[in-house]
């Protein structure tokens, strides 16, 4: 029997390659005839290009092309959008600067195209940009003034979107025994992942592969389809492995289409990898939000009002996922407390900085950070002891499953006990009694406490229209060897070695017996990606289901095998009878290859030799001799007659067909003739 594989402490599968430097990155991808690009950017957060000269950079040695925003628009659509909030205002976006105005510092305007990188960087800086500075607004409530410059004049006004959570909260505020009002502020941030955007774009044959560092690959096989006018079974996209993501590659970017509409331009392969100083000034920030918060409460400390504004900066350009981070933090401002009366408004903000989307927590955190602080206003106002406040404010056991006044719905939780044991793992006492007596020296120390929850393992939500699954084929080879295939895209996370434990506990297979395949959009099942903690939660589930399906038929091929009904048949490694009752085999005579093995110790799932000749201990007592496995017949033909494809029962008594299974002939040189072999086959999405 194999042992149980999770909880087991192994080794990850994927480090080796990793820390021996043999892993493969978008920038190791080089498919011959590979061209070059770099991308000439803005130093301005706002400018009219009066004119751009790229005589002198297209005259330069070895270089093949020049491509401004004009070439562009002829073969490529816009970016997209992610989800629409109602009254959305959102300005169209391309690759390229296309309409003569460069709104953050950064703002791709050229491209050029050379046969290797250093000509390639040395010709754009022949791009000669003649700019017209422009008043530039990079503050978000300045941006908001009814006075302020409007970054894209045919909106009529910064605003992009505004979204409100929750209900009135006036009577809490006017019955309160103290009220607090807070400003806040979550400054921007870099996510600065260890590896740089990178795209490999190869069109050849009539069909598009693209090699990219991203989180989404199906996302952007989807997206990058519909911008380059292809049929999304002409492209292929594959993300190798991934050197951090963090959210910031949680996007669809216009590099990826305009690598795509180069390649298929020039028919030749391109790639583009970003700088460190191209990564600060043209991948997606995180944060950046101003939060004013008020709070009410009762002289005891229990909060009865919330209320929150959040103005987020969400930069020159609304990008994939630029609405849903800041929306995310109005749905979570009440955090982990009962508060009866809550309002949330979020309002999205155009500035001329670079576009914000997804980064570690993707606006959960700035919900904590809000709730907490206000916590600790509460506290201090009222002059009473910070975890008290909290553990008087917690959400009961008893109140699960628990909605929110903004809207979310929290399944379980028991917060206080998580509470205590942190107050008594730190000395909480302790620590209060000590800084009371560095106080009263002139000294300060400060002790901080906060409590959070988080939407994670995101499956099927509101936020998300088009739905958040993933999907999972578990695959029995003829060798007996597990195929997973995935559609979750793991970059660092372990899922190599996680999903094979999974597999291994469900069929009884040794983990090293399970191949883990990923980030291919042409091997695998369509996937939504990973982000929010949902590798595990939701792929996992799926491969967990896809692993139950093979289970089962495997149960009901050993009960065949062994003539016993399926629910006599213990799935424990080796399929077994109950009662201690297995199959013997002496190994003699020809057989079917098949998913199972008859042995000494019962069927196998990853031996895949099946041989007859052995003898069967029923409970009866009797030993009849175990009959050869049953010839394979097409459910339409009769006996005597077979016929490739469709579907495929057992002959005789009681057989049924197999379903999900694939028969094909192959010869078997040890058995001296024609066998057949049955491959089980379970596919599985979980939402």
């Amino acid at each position: 029997m194999i042992s149980r594989a999770l909880g087991a402490r192994i080794k990850r599968r994927e480090d080796p390659r990793l820390i021996t430097g043999t892993a493969t990155y978008v920038d190791d991808v080089v498919p011959p005839g590979l061209l070059h690009v770099t991308i000439v950017r803005s130093p301005h957060a706002h400018a009219r290009i009066a004119a751009i000269d790229m005589e002198k950079a297209r005259g330069a040695a070895r270089v093949v092309a020049v491509w401004t925003g004009e070439d562009v628009a002829a073969r490529c659509g816009p970016l997209p959008i992610g989800p629409r909030i109602r009254d959305m205002k959102v300005p169209k976006r391309y690759p390229l600067v296309i309409d003569g105005v460069v709104r953050h510092v950064g703002d791709p305007v050229a491209a050029v195209v050379a046969t290797d990188l250093a000509a390639c960087r040395d010709a754009a800086d022949l791009v000669e940009v003649e700019y017209e500075p422009l008043a530039a607004v990079i503050d978000v409530e300045a941006a908001m003034r009814s006075d302020a410059l409007v970054i894209h004049p045919e909106l009529q006004t910064n605003v992009c979107f505004r979204v409100t959570y929750g209900g009135s909260v006036d009577e809490a505020f006017s019955t309160a025994d103290a009220t607090v009002s807070l400003r806040l502020v979550q400054q921007r941030l870099v996510p600065t992942a260890m590896e740089t955007r990178g795209v490999v774009a190869q069109f050849r044959g009539g069909e598009l592969t693209l090699w990219t560092s991203t989180q989404i690959p199906h996302v952007v096989k989807t997206t990058v389809a519909e911008m380059v006018r292809l049929p999304e079974h002409q492209v292929r996209v594959i993300a190798p492995e991934v050197g951090g993501g963090f959210g910031s590659k949680l996007d669809v970017y216009g590099e990826e289409a305009l690598m795509a509409a180069l390649s298929m331009a020039l028919s030749r392969p391109m790639k583009w990898v970003e700088t460190r100083r191209e990564n600060f000034m043209a991948t997606t920030h995180g944060r950046g939000q101003v939060v004013y918060v008020d709070a009410a409460a009762t002289r005891d400390g229990t909060i009865t009002g919330l209320r929150v504004r959040v103005l987020a900066d969400i930069g020159a350009y609304s990008q994939l996922l630029s609405a849903a981070v800041p929306t995310n933090t109005g749905l979570m401002s009440c955090g982990s407390y009962r508060i009866p009366h809550a309002f949330a408004e979020v309002i999205g903000v155009f500035t001329n900085c670079t576009p914000t989307g997804a980064y570690r927590g993707a606006g959960r955190p700035e919900a904590t950070f809000l709730i907490e602080r206000a916590v600790d206003a509460v506290a201090r106002t009222l002059k009473l002891d910070p975890a008290e406040v909290r553990r008087r404010n917690f959400i009961p056991p008893e109140a699960f499953p628990f909605k929110t006044p903004t809207g979310a719905t929290y399944d379980s939780g028991n917060y206080g006990p998580a509470l205590d044991k942190a107050l008594q793992m730190a000395g909480y006492k302790t620590l209060r009694d000590e800084q009371r007596r560095l106080r009263a020296q002139g000294r300060y120390l400060g002790i901080g406490i906060s409590s959070y929850v988080e939407i994670t393992g995101l499956g099927a939500a509101a936020a998300l229209p088009g739905g958040s699954w993933e999907s999972a084929t578990v695959r029995v080879e003829p060798t007996g060897k597990v195929t997973v295939l995935t559609g979750s895209s793991p970059h660092g996370q372990g899922e190599e070695t996680t999903f094979a434990q999974i597999v291994s506990d469900r069929l009884g297979v040794p983990v090293d017996d399970v191949v883990v395949i990923h980030g291919d959009t042409r091997a695998v099942p369509y996937g939504v990606g990973t982000f929010g903690s949902r590798n595990t939660a939701i792929g996992g589930s799926a491969v967990f289901i896809a692993s139950d399906r093979v289970r089962e038929k495997a149960v009901r091929i050993a009960a065949h095998l062994l003539e016993a009904p399926p629910d006599d048949v213990v799935p424990d490694g080796a399929y077994r009878l109950q009662r201690g009752e297995t199959a013997a085999g002496d190994g003699a005579g020809t057989g079917s290859d098949a998913l199972l093995r008859t042995s000494g110790s019962g069927v196998s799932l990853w031996d895949a030799r099946v041989r007859g000749g052995g003898r069967l201990s029923d409970r009866r007592g009797d030993d009849p001799p175990l009959r050869r496995r049953r010839r394979l017949r097409h459910h339409s033909q009769p006996a005597a007659g077979r016929r490739s494809g469709a579907r495929w029962h057992c002959a005789g008594p009681g057989a049924g067909p197999l379903r999900r299974g694939r028969v094909r002939r192959e010869r078997a040189v040890a058995d001296g003739g024609a066998s057949r072999l049955c491959r089980a086959e379970g596919g599985s999405t979980a939402a």
